[in-house]
């Protein structure tokens, strides 16, 4: 097991950090295509609440990016993330000049791009092909859960087997492949959550996102939450779900996310999420308990 951090350093020889771009695109969860709604626990931002200004052009987004972070990091380089709603869903003109201008920018050292697995075509897969010959490229792939009652309420909107055709098709173009997993869903077991992590594992995948469920204002993830109808993992809980899921994930996977935090304006639950610093502590204690017992 590797986190995040480690691998980029491996990789790149030195600091490397993430740039939060958001270009505008919509979802077909949203504009009418699948559905008008959007997954459940999605928020109106698309996920992109901690993105840069969708007005400002990729450069522009890029730069004022570096400008944010420029106290922590010092002659390091950064990973242009398009992560705002679906990120391979538009004319392939306007994807090509997007992608081509984030791999352009002399500080940017790989290119990631948050989609949706049926928003693949030959077309856009081509076209990642073609940028991972110019600069590596990941794919980030919102697959939450295996299980077809919970992707069902959560209006995910395909099925497991177009997950599976998505990962095969992008590891045969040696394309990294992000998997991202929430824990906690809706009347999901323990048991089932870790199904998920270990078909993720065996996937083909070559990163995994763990994700705490949040419930944001706005989202009709609220409106269920509000009304009594769904339990949010507690602290401790959700820790003992996370070292359960370190157990079964392979040494040569590597971690981009152990948690997450919602953006506080919006955060509804869990409100002990929001003191990121203490959950990270208690994460940080939990992988070391892990490694001296020679699991990790």
């Amino acid at each position: 097991m590797k986190l995040l951090n480690d691998y980029l350093r491996e990789t790149f020889g030195c600091k490397v950090y993430k740039i939060a771009l958001n270009a505008g695109f919509t979802c077909p969860n949203r504009d009418g295509t699948l559905g008008t709604g959007g997954c459940i626990f999605c928020s109106a931002g698309g996920s992109g609440e901690f993105a840069e200004d969708a007005s400002q052009s990729i450069t522009e987004q890029i730069e004022a990016g570096k400008a944010r972070v420029a106290r922590k990091i010092k002659d390091g380089k950064y990973i242009a993330y398009f992560q705002a709603y679906t990120n391979t869903y538009g004319p392939m003109e306007r994807l090509r000049s997007l992608y081509m201008e984030a791999v352009q920018h002399p500080d940017v050292v790989a290119l990631s791009v948050a989609t949706r697995p049926d928003c693949l075509s030959e077309e856009v897969l081509d076209l990642l092909e073609e940028i991972n010959q110019i600069k590596p490229v990941w794919v980030e792939l919102g697959l939450q859960t295996i299980h077809p009652k919970t992707a069902f309420y959560i209006r995910r909107g395909y099925d497991l087997p177009v997950y599976d055709r998505a990962v095969r098709e992008l590891r045969s173009r040696g394309i990294e492949v992000i998997t991202h997993v929430i824990l906690g869903l809706p009347g999901e077991t323990v048991p089932e959550m870790l199904e998920t992590v270990r078909y993720v594992c065996d996937s083909g995948a070559t990163g995994i996102k763990l994700q705490l469920l949040h419930v944001l204002s706005g989202t009709d993830l609220e409106k269920e939450y509000l009304d009594g109808r769904v339990q949010i993992l507690s602290e401790d809980e959700y820790l003992d779900i996370l070292e359960q899921s370190l157990r079964v994930i392979p040494e040569q996977m590597v971690i981009h996310r152990l948690t997450g935090d919602g953006d506080k304006r919006l955060l509804i639950a869990p409100l002990w999420s929001g003191d990121k610093k203490h959950v990270w502590n208690r994460i940080q204690k939990t992988r070391r308990i892990l490694e001296e017992n020679g699991i990790l």
